[in-house]
């Protein structure tokens, strides 16, 4: 008797659940309900992903990581003679907030000079992503990553009054 119950019970409940209005798809994805649509379309539509040659001297290389969520950013310039960012390229293991991030300061840094690519502060970043407190350590890791980045360019150019090694 009990068996027959659980049985009606069962069809009655899948029934149901088959009547039940559905969402469309659109609304259910995780990216459109938790991130702001400026993060969305650098997630879905990442600029700059890539590498460039590490062993250029005209290249500098940032690899920064937040070991509490796991997020690692690797951010890339490439700078001509003149000292001016004329590429950057990314590569972020990590949520869509990282690679929105990265993918906005590698726009951000192009066409801008060692020294202004330094002024690009992690609140700018979250700002124009609208970045909701909890996230704020992704702007954090692009903005380290243009420092590390900067800095590994600066190490392998030549100081004043000395040779270039061939």
């Amino acid at each position: 008797m009990a068996a027959a119950g659980a049985g009606r019970l069962r069809r009655a409940t899948s029934a149901l659940l088959l009547q039940a209005p559905r969402l469309p798809v659109r609304e259910l994805s995780a990216p459109a309900r938790l991130y702001h649509k400026k993060v969305v379309d650098h997630y879905e539509n990442p600029r700059n992903v890539g590498s460039l040659d590490k062993t250029s001297k005209n290249v500098g290389t940032g690899l920064v990581g937040a070991p509490a969520c796991g997020d690692v950013m690797k951010l890339q310039i490439q700078v001509d003679e003149k000292g001016k960012i004329v590429d950057a390229r990314f590569k972020t293991f990590g949520c869509g907030s990282a690679i929105a991030s990265s993918s906005l300061a590698t726009e951000w840094v192009k066409g801008k000079t060692v020294e202004e690519a330094l002024t690009i502060k992690n609140t700018d970043i979250a700002k124009e992503l609208c970045l909701p407190p909890v996230k704020l350590h992704c702007s954090m890791l692009a903005e380290d990553a243009i420092k590390a980045a900067l800095a590994d360019y600066k190490l392998k150019q030549p100081k004043k009054g000395e040779v270039e090694k061939q």
